[in-house]
């Protein structure tokens, strides 16, 4: 198993395994296929097992108004034969020793109970534009101290979601 920076080649491979980890759902693949094509900054990583992109993590920059004051982790996915194998914490970990991780302000929307394992907390502020009372909403290294919504790229509301779904699915659930 191999982790590195997602390449040309690895591009639709990424977009293939997100939509076979999210059945039914188009939108994380549409997401980061329209981050890619704007150019947007995604710090992210590929786990690689005998040529098959088995593992994808993201993260995009967070606002507070025109300001970044840190990171969300978004998407993050396992290919479906290879979850629960450690995979997915695998690659969370490398991708928070990552500089470009490591001591930013980090938020995911997501599971409390995974994402508390690697050091995410429950967040009240900012509030999350996607999760109702933030209940699903976790940071690290969060300093914000008054309150504001924070903002995502503008992809993340853009992006093509399959007709009748929500805006307010959960962006970072594994």
């Amino acid at each position: 198993m191999k982790i590195q920076k997602p390449t040309a080649e690895t591009r639709p491979k990424v977009y293939a395994l997100l939509r076979s980890a999210f059945p039914g759902s188009g939108y994380e693949a549409a997401l980061v296929q329209k981050l890619h094509e704007n150019g947007r900054a995604v710090h992210e990583w590929v786990c690689i097992h005998t040529g098959k992109v088995i593992a994808y993590i993201a993260f995009s920059n967070a606002y507070h108004g025109k300001e970044i004051c840190g990171l969300h982790l978004a998407p993050m996915a396992v290919a479906p034969d290879f979850q629960k194998r450690g995979v997915g914490a695998e690659l969370l970990r490398f991708a928070l020793r990552q500089e470009a991780v490591s001591s930013q302000p980090l938020f995911v929307l997501g599971e409390p109970a995974y994402y508390g394992r690697f050091g995410f907390e429950p967040c009240s502020m900012p509030i999350c534009p996607f999760d109702k009372n933030n209940a699903h909403f976790l940071s690290m290294r969060n300093t914000a101290s008054g309150s504001f919504v924070v903002g995502y790229e503008p992809e993340f509301t853009t992006a093509a979601a399959p007709a009748g779904s929500s805006k307010s699915r959960k962006r970072g659930r594994r």
